[in-house]
């Protein structure tokens, strides 16, 4: 979607295949070092309860409290299987990333992470088991950075590309929290998956006026000239998967293009996309072009 968008205000790469493939690694590449970025986010957050508990034992006159800071959250279970990921640690150091997390940053949200109820829970909690490790994490990401303004003002200010980047990184987030053993940072997609990118990019392009020819009339009860970029894109997108890619199932590609609009458009844009991609849906099915494959239906 976000390479379609770039090439629109690019009518001279358009049709240049290699240049198009390119700019789509280009996206993917920049996408995966800004969801490891916020990887590193959260562990080093959690991680600095060491370098605080070194930092109150060291002072001319410790208090009690100062010699007893809970570094349970340091060595938390999850927090080091993805420090011990040979993927995350070769996307850090190829990309320079850490050069990305600023200390002042890190600090302020664990100081703000300890105030929590959450935290509290969490290191009175005398054995460690896999959901509350991975949940105080998520609890880091979701409460502490995603929903903190002034961190994603940080993000927006420091981080090319967060601005555009910003939902993907989310849906990567919550992905990773479900499944982690299946990223591998070096490599966003799969062989197969990437593949299937550069079909649908391809396709897109190359039957963007048949697609346009099929949305147009759909357009009728809407502002055509109002109708979003971003939203266009979509609908063709959607379209394009209807006719041109037979093993995804029509009710699959119509819900996720409503998230996607959503997630990346305006609070309208889901309700529109499903209107218009239903009744070219329609359509399709009337004049006999809808053709998936077999396995598919119920």
């Amino acid at each position: 979607m976000q390479t379609l968008y770039a090439l629109s205000a690019q009518e001279d790469e358009r049709d240049n295949v290699k240049t198009r493939h390119r700019l789509l690694e280009d996206k993917l590449h920049r996408s995966m070092e800004l969801f490891t970025v916020s990887i590193l986010y959260v562990l080093r957050t959690a991680q600095y309860a060491e370098q605080d508990a070194a930092q109150r034992r060291g002072k001319w006159m410790p208090t009690s409290e100062d010699l007893m800071v809970n570094t349970k959250i340091a060595g938390n279970e999850f927090l080091w299987s993805v420090l011990e990921n040979e993927s995350f640690k070769a996307a850090v150091e190829q990309g320079s990333l850490e050069n990305y997390v600023q200390e002042d940053w890190v600090r302020k949200l664990y100081q703000e992470l300890v105030k929590t109820p959450e935290y509290a829970a969490y290191i009175a909690l005398e054995s460690r088991d896999k959901t509350s490790e991975k949940n105080i994490l998520r609890f880091i990401w979701e409460q502490l950075i995603l929903a903190n303004e002034k961190v994603q003002e940080l993000f927006t200010e420091e981080l090319p590309g967060w601005e555009d980047d910003q939902m993907m990184i989310q849906m990567l987030m919550d992905n990773y929290f479900k499944q982690p053993k299946k990223v591998n940072f070096l490599n966003l997609l799969s062989a197969e998956k990437r593949q299937y990118a550069y079909e649908l990019l391809d396709t897109c392009l190359e039957k963007e006026a048949q697609l346009q020819q099929l949305i147009s009339p759909r357009l009728a009860n809407w502002d055509a000239e109002r109708v979003a970029l971003i939203d266009l894109i979509l609908l063709r997108m959607g379209v394009c998967e209807l006719l041109y890619f037979p093993t995804i199932p029509t009710k699959v590609t119509i819900n996720e293009y409503i998230d996607i609009a959503k997630d990346y458009s305006t609070e309208q844009s889901g309700h529109f996309v499903n209107g218009v991609l239903d009744n070219v849906l329609k359509d399709l099915v009337r004049n006999n072009q809808i053709n998936k494959q077999e396995r598919f239906k119920k």
